[in-house]
């Protein structure tokens, strides 16, 4: 993939800005390494590792996931005063888990412990899957409106950790610009004592073992920056 020295620096400031508030929120899986080599149709890759195996996560953890996966965009619009189609993926993910918070999770005060989820394993070949919802207009419409508010609250809190911690997302994205690819540690030493216990705990436990790791990661906690759809 050949790469242009601005979308580069782009690239580098949008995982940047996943990494930085990977690090920075408390309940957010600790980021493993960050990199701006294109990985398959990723140009750009945050990779965050769980700390144990967890089959259970509360609504905490959901809404620092969806603030995460909106840095790559916030990173780009506040330090170029624009957005690209990079941040794609990650909005539709973000948008995916508010929706599943509040239609399968109950974790909407609003909506309540309501499942709203559709069950389609009945839904015959050729029926259209929209007339198995069993809600109405008007719920359909406050679940919009509950989606909406989660994606637009997390969106707010990490635009406001990115500003006041900007020289910290500024020095990020010079490490990639110089090296491509930044660990734990060296995260670590950009970020310093904002680091959570959870990320020292990371760093000695995957020193030396970079490549072993990457691969068992888990879909879910990597974050990318991809490049917009073939028209």
């Amino acid at each position: 993939v050949l790469i242009t020295e601005k979308e580069k620096e782009v690239i580098a400031y949008h995982e940047g800005g996943h990494a930085l508030l990977g690090t920075l929120l408390p309940y957010a899986e600790p980021v493993h390494k960050v990199t701006i080599i294109p990985r398959g149709r990723a140009l750009g890759v945050t990779q965050q590792l769980p700390e144990d195996d967890r089959h259970i996560q509360p609504k905490k953890y959901w809404l620092d996931r969806i603030c995460v996966l909106m840095g790559g965009y916030l990173a780009e619009s506040i330090i170029f005063g624009d957005t690209s189609t990079g941040a794609s993926n990650d909005i539709q993910v973000a948008t995916n888990i508010a929706r599943r918070m509040v239609c399968e999770w109950g974790m909407s005060e609003k909506l309540g412990t309501i499942s709203y989820s559709q069950d389609n394993s009945n839904v015959f070949l050729g029926r259209e899957i929209s007339s198995a919802r069993h809600y109405s207009e008007e719920t359909a419409a406050a679940i919009d409106s509950e989606v909406k508010r989660f994606v637009q609250e997390q969106r707010e809190r990490g635009r406001e950790l990115l500003t006041n911690h900007r020289e910290k997302l500024e020095r990020i994205a010079k490490a990639l610009l110089e090296s491509e690819t930044i660990g734990a540690e060296e995260l670590n030493g950009i970020v310093g004592s904002d680091m959570s216990e959870k990320q020292r705990r990371v760093v000695t436990h995957n020193s030396g073992d970079d490549d072993n790791k990457k691969e068992s990661l888990p879909p879910e906690f990597e974050g990318g920056h991809t490049p917009a759809p073939a028209t």
